[in-house]
């Protein structure tokens, strides 16, 4: 059965990672987009705490986390956001649905593998100047969708029973479409300009975790990852019409992106399958993404940070009597820089994550629901503030494979 949907969910999603507008973020016009949450639905409910090494559940940011899955777990996740931007003088709300993964862990003994589809980054967002109500001045509008998107191929390795490597190659691919229309108060004609770039590259990700009991039931949970840095090559059109008609289309010499090298570093302490307090860090080196039509003399990139805290609570997995007993409980706080200077001011995020997940009875399988509230940017310096609160659902199917059948 979970062959089946497994097959029906990879037709699916594959479509709809390249139809999705996964963002609303004034932010996402610069550089490759708005950067998405790179990990699954348990994880991101713990603002991004992501340090134990897990039977059932998958860790995307650590491949050495593989080498510790029991079962065949297959897990898909999507989100419904809604977000309200605001200036000094004006507010706009938007709503999205998105998709957020699917992923498939395989254990083989000593190894493990993983491999899936995951959104990286994603454009949208549409900005108007209107003039039209004075002579002779422009209005202008500004409109972007699109992002990078990654498939990975990971291998875990587990050297002794509390102690584990892995490594993983990702291919990001996507393309980014902005469209810029301005008009000029009592004349006719109008100008729109298209840009299309299509990126395509290559990276690899390590990681390595370490777990030792430091008190009767209690362990100690560490985790360490580091994603090298790589290129981006996109691929560059332009269009430009007058009054809907195309005076000149341009294939533009390939240019490079540079994406930065990144750390990670987590550490916890709990009891398996019963509690967690951990935390993240994160670090990433200044990248470059500039683009020939996202560029601006008010715009720098600077080095990116995450700091977050996070853990759960899971009452009585084993229970027969309360199924609440058996519900996972789910809670985190995240900050980051993430890694643009507007006006000179550094844009951050800061938001809190609540979720909950739900086993299926008579399975190892689950249902995660989590919550995460949040804001981006400010009001300062002639910006704008984000916030947004964001309703996330993820199925985690679980099922042993390559099992050889004792009965006819």
């Amino acid at each position: 059965m979970i062959k089946k949907i497994i097959l029906s969910a990879c037709l699916l999603i594959s479509f709809v990672s390249f139809a999705q507008q996964g963002t609303a973020s004034p932010y996402s016009f610069y550089g490759i987009g708005d950067i998405k949450f790179k990990g699954t639905l348990e994880n991101r409910s713990m603002g991004g705490v992501s340090v134990e090494q897990d039977s059932i559940h998958l860790n995307v940011e650590n491949p050495a986390s593989y080498a510790s899955l029991m079962q065949t777990t297959f897990t898909v996740g999507g989100t419904y956001g809604t977000s309200k931007v605001k200036s000094q003088t004006e507010t706009a709300s938007s709503t999205r649905s998105t998709f957020d993964y699917l992923l498939l862990g395989i254990p083989m003994g000593k190894f493990g593998a993983g491999f899936g589809l995951i959104p990286v980054s994603s454009v949208g967002y549409k900005i108007r100047n209107d003039n039209s109500g004075t002579e002779g001045l422009t209005s202008s509008q500004y409109e972007g969708k699109g992002g990078l998107n990654k498939v990975f191929l990971a291998l875990g390795y587990k050297i002794k029973p509390n102690w584990s490597v892995g490594a993983d190659m990702q291919y990001n691919f996507g393309k980014i479409e902005t469209t810029s229309i301005e008009a000029i108060t009592g004349v006719s004609s109008a100008t729109r300009e298209i840009n299309t770039s299509t990126l395509s590259g290559v990276n690899f990700n390590i990681g390595t975790m370490y777990q030792t009991k430091i008190y009767k039931k209690t362990e100690l949970f560490t985790s360490l990852s580091y994603t090298f840095g790589s290129n981006l090559k996109s691929d560059s059109e332009r269009t430009i019409e007058v009054d809907g008609d195309a005076t000149s289309v341009d294939d533009l010499n390939s240019s490079t992106l540079k994406l930065p090298n990144k750390l990670t570093i987590g550490a916890g302490i709990g009891e398996a399958r019963k509690w967690l307090v951990g935390t993240t860090v994160a670090f990433q080196g200044n990248g470059k993404f500039q683009n020939y039509y996202n560029t601006s003399d008010d715009v720098r990139y600077e080095k990116y940070a995450k700091y977050a805290i996070g853990g759960y609570y899971l009452p009585n997995y084993g229970s027969f009597t309360s199924y609440l007993s058996r519900v996972t409980y789910r809670a985190g706080l995240k900050y980051e820089k993430i890694g643009l200077i507007v006006n000179n001011e550094s844009i951050k995020d800061v938001g809190v994550t609540l979720g909950a997940g739900f086993p299926i009875t008579g399975t190892f399988s689950n249902v995660n629901f989590g919550i995460e509230y949040g804001k981006k940017g400010t009001v300062s310096s002639n910006l704008i503030q984000e916030n947004y609160l964001n309703f996330s659902l993820s199925f985690s199917f679980n099922d042993k494979w390559f099992v050889k059948s004792k009965f006819n």
